[in-house]
């Protein structure tokens, strides 16, 4: 009896995943999916040439509260792995002074239970984890993101009208 419903089991499941792959490949005709290949799936085309990294050494206005700083020069070389992290040659507390970099923010010196330590958290020891150098790169595809200083200027100028 077990046997009978574990199969009939697997055989709706079997049954409801053919029905759905068949619903979803014929629900979207092939020559309406977009796409930023450019070029046949068979096709292997030429790369595009690798964009410059902005290297301004200014901090950048961040979109929106609790963004991750963006990282404003090239990091390019840097070696950052378990045995060395090379940020921390400049951004580390003891290292500002001489590098004249802005110290890492103290939620990096945090364990999961908000305790402070004395060395940078395991938890935030890959910096390239959030923190991404920047592009000279024209975008993809189109972006309508507001950030949160237009929208609170915008909805207060709404509430005056």
């Amino acid at each position: 009896m077990k046997t009978f419903k574990l199969m009939s089991l697997i055989g709706l499941l079997a049954l409801g995943s053919f029905v759905m792959t068949n619903a979803v490949a014929t629900s979207i005709p092939e020559d309406k999916i977009d796409t930023l290949r450019l070029a046949p799936i068979d096709i292997e085309p030429t790369p595009p040439v690798m964009q410059n990294v902005r290297n301004t050494d200014i901090k950048e206005v961040r979109n929106y509260p609790m963004q991750p700083p963006v990282i404003p020069h090239k990091i390019d070389g840097y070696q950052l792995d378990l045995k060395v992290n090379k940020c921390m040659a400049c951004h580390a507390r003891s290292r500002t002074g001489e590098s004249q970099a802005p110290m890492v923010s103290v939620t990096h010196y945090m364990d999961r239970d908000n305790n402070f330590l004395a060395e940078l958290s395991p938890r935030r020891y890959f910096c390239t984890q959030c923190h991404v150098p920047q592009l000279d790169a024209k975008l993809l595809v189109g972006n309508d993101f507001i950030d949160m200083d237009h929208l609170i200027k915008a909805n207060t100028e709404q509430k005056k009208h």
